[in-house]
């Protein structure tokens, strides 16, 4: 294809997601309470009340929730969408390996983020609010400041927890080593301590809740590599 023709396809695929996105965000304002309600729970059950500063700020709120909501929702589309472009560029035989591992992606996607949501979240929030109160102050929590917490936390382990599938499919495919990645350990610890600290809320504790997982689990990518390579090995010296 000319480059016309790619930036033509590019369009169109990008306004068929900002589609999806508009109506994904749509229907989840139509459901704004229910969400509110559920990702409150945490706090609620801590004996919290959630505070806004304006009679207006509950639309921002609303509206915040909503948006990530919908973007959440909208991932598995544009994942399809770039899938869509780069498969006519892709051997068969890579066509078909990503066939599998596209679908698995969207599960370890929605596996870290139960994981951040089910056991990270409820209990880093218990450690804040105890060490708080022990100090004897009181907690005036914004809405809009607990749910931009609840987003750094769980949104990250999202897409940390894919991290060694896609270790797995360049391995497989060639593209990286357990060498190659233990020589970069360095700074791709580097790389994950600023990430973990540009997304996370700005506290220590919620720094090290992000950046330590995501070092495991880039331990675990190594590990990964490092059977893909020998496997790949073994296969070399059976045809040999």
């Amino acid at each position: 294809m000319e480059y016309r023709q790619h930036w033509l396809e590019i369009r169109r695929r990008a306004l068929r997601v900002l589609l999806v996105l508009a109506l994904a965000f749509v229907l989840c304002l139509a459901y704004d309470s229910k969400i509110y309600h559920y990702l409150a729970q945490p706090a609620v059950s801590l004996g919290l009340q959630l505070m806004v500063f304006g009679p207006g700020e509950i639309v921002t709120v609303l509206f915040t929730l909503a948006g990530w909501m919908a973007f959440g929702l909208t991932l598995p589309y544009l994942a399809y969408e770039l899938w869509q472009f780069v498969a006519p560029g892709l051997y068969a035989k890579e066509r078909q390996f990503m066939r599998i591992f596209m679908p698995l992606g969207g599960l370890f996607f929605l596996g870290g983020l139960c994981f951040s949501w089910y056991l990270i979240f409820p209990r880093l929030l218990l450690f804040l609010v105890t060490l708080t109160r022990r100090e004897g102050l009181g907690i005036l929590l914004q809405a809009h400041t607990y749910f931009s917490f609840l987003v750094g936390i769980c949104l990250p382990f999202g897409f940390a927890f894919e991290g060694p599938m896609v270790i797995f499919v360049l391995a497989k495919l060639g593209v990286v080593t357990s060498s190659g990645l233990r020589q970069i350990r360095k700074y791709a610890y580097l790389a994950i301590v600023i990430i973990g600290v540009l997304i996370s809320p700005p506290e220590l504790v919620s720094h090290l809740s992000v950046t330590v997982p995501m070092m495991i689990l880039y331990e675990v990518g190594v590990g990964v590599a490092t059977i893909v390579g020998r496997r790949q090995m073994s296969n070399q010296e059976a045809a040999g």
